[in-house]
């Protein structure tokens, strides 16, 4: 064991003798780009995403890399929503019509229906009709017509053991429509320590698209403005509904004016974009390593707004684009695959599509490599740690002789684009920088709050650890 421990250390003091340094200003630059509001938020299927795959298959060909199909596109259909101008939103109170701010006061849902009109609201509760639990929060109010106001989550409770649905967005406007509403707006828990700001969100859930349903995540001051002269708060009425598990949904006094356009596809063509590194071991090269991340993030809306998604996810494809570069340098005794997904904020599409329709056995696979949000925080975090500890081992003795900012912490199983991977029992590792998500899926979300020098360690330790696992 000392022997093996001693080797190990040896094999990366070479490496690091041997292969250059990633430089922090080289990835930044390409987060710059991806961030850019030329992109608009990278929405898979968008001129935006399309732009992004363009940019990330002209580097692959500047590095002679291999395309894993004819070309380095893997294509693939997935439904696609886009929000359209114009578009606003309005509280009438004894007459006056007071309009807010996309992006400040309110966002819409990624797949929110079309919509323009004037209606009541009615908040109930959570939006739950579940008569098998008995629990209903529509029970005994009437909604026809109105606008229903209801928790964006489930209670944190469950009635006598039994959970609810899931209670996605989807489902939740869907039994808002089925009991006579005409849109939906979603709230934050206004009891929370820090109660979460509206986000761009293309999570969406099973069952049809209501293309005449508007779906909008309000903030909780403008929500508050809505529940006056009603004689409730919002803060109240969820102390209430917890504290006894029995719905109490309520009309609110005032009005909403609201308008909203959209162009739904319920499938839409789009792609990940995947090359080889062949490797150089006649006995070693039929087996791969595969490094990955996301290229997408949740787009734009109305032509206001846009989520830059610099951290989420542009920060781990330029670290993965600079892994490349520095791998394509080296000769490597197994091949590397290198694969940039499509679709994971609409729930892992592109990731679960290329582990349906890999072009090798999956027996051949060393070990799959995820890189996620590496872009804001103190730290690095590695998952797969107890599911994977060889490799999890890797890294820690790589960080150890580096920069040594890998924690401890780890965890069993994939997560987000590691888990389908994961699920096909390929050993995964996935990087992630460490308190990382203070801005996640926010239009705060910008290349100048990212830590740069984190971005660097990150994208290091990712390539000494590939060049450990593809030539041991």
């Amino acid at each position: 064991m000392k022997f093996l421990k001693y080797s190990l250390t040896i094999f990366i003091l070479i490496n690091n003798f041997l292969f250059s340094q990633i430089k922090k200003e080289n990835i930044y630059k390409t987060v710059e780009y991806l961030a850019s509001e030329k992109l608009q938020g990278r929405l898979p299927g968008s001129v935006g995403y399309k732009l992004a795959a363009e940019f990330i298959s002209n580097e692959f060909s500047k590095l002679k890399l291999k395309p894993i199909n004819k070309n380095y596109f893997q294509k693939q259909k997935v439904e696609y929503n886009e929000i359209l101008s114009p578009e606003h939103f309005a509280i009438i109170k004894n007459g006056n019509k007071k309009f807010y701010e996309l992006g400040k006061d309110y966002v819409y849902r990624g797949f929110t229906g079309s919509g323009k009109f004037t209606s009541q609201v009615v908040f109930c509760g959570y939006g739950l009709s579940q008569p098998n639990l008995n629990y209903d929060d529509y029970e005994n109010i009437d909604v026809k017509d109105k606008t229903v106001m209801v928790f964006k989550y489930n209670p944190r409770w469950t009635i006598k053991g039994k959970n609810f649905t899931d209670g996605n967005p989807r489902e939740k406007a869907i039994v808002a429509a089925k009991h006579g509403a005409k849109g939906i707006l979603f709230v934050s828990f206004p009891n929370d320590k820090e109660p979460q700001k509206p986000i761009g969100s293309v999570i969406n859930g099973n069952g049809e698209q209501m293309i005449n349903f508007p779906e909008i995540h309000i903030d909780l001051p403008l929500a508050d403005e809505l529940f006056e002269d009603s004689g409730f708060t919002l803060k109240d009425l969820q102390t209430k509904i917890d504290s006894t598990q029995k719905p109490f949904s309520v009309q609110l006094k005032h009005q909403i004016d609201i308008e909203v356009n959209t162009n739904y596809e319920k499938e839409k063509e789009v792609e990940n974009i995947a090359a080889i590194l062949e490797g150089d071991d006649i006995n070693l090269k039929n087996e791969y390593l595969i490094i990955g991340a996301h290229l997408d993030h949740v787009g734009s809306q109305a032509g206001k707004i846009y989520f830059t998604g610099a951290n989420d996810n542009a920060s781990g494809s330029a670290v993965l684009l600079e892994v490349a570069k520095e791998l394509s340098k080296s000769k490597n005794k197994r091949s590397i695959i290198f694969v940039f997904f499509a679709s994971e904020e609409q729930g892992l599409n592109g990731s679960t599509f290329f582990a349906q329709h890999l072009p090798f056995p999956k027996e051949k696979i060393k070990a799959m490599i995820n890189i996620d949000c590496v872009g804001f925080g103190d730290s690095i975090q590695v998952g797969g740690g107890k599911s994977a500890p060889q490799f999890w081992q890797i890294a820690k003795s790589v960080d150890e002789l580096s920069d040594k900012l890998m924690i401890n912490e780890t965890w069993s199983g994939g997560g987000a684009d590691a888990e389908p991977f994961y699920q096909l029992g390929i050993p995964t590792l996935y990087f992630v920088s460490k308190n990382s998500y203070k801005h996640l899926h926010m239009l705060s979300d910008k290349p100048e709050t990212l830590n740069q020098q984190l971005m660097n360690s990150i994208a290091n330790l990712i390539l000494k650890t590939a060049l450990e696992i593809v030539n041991k």
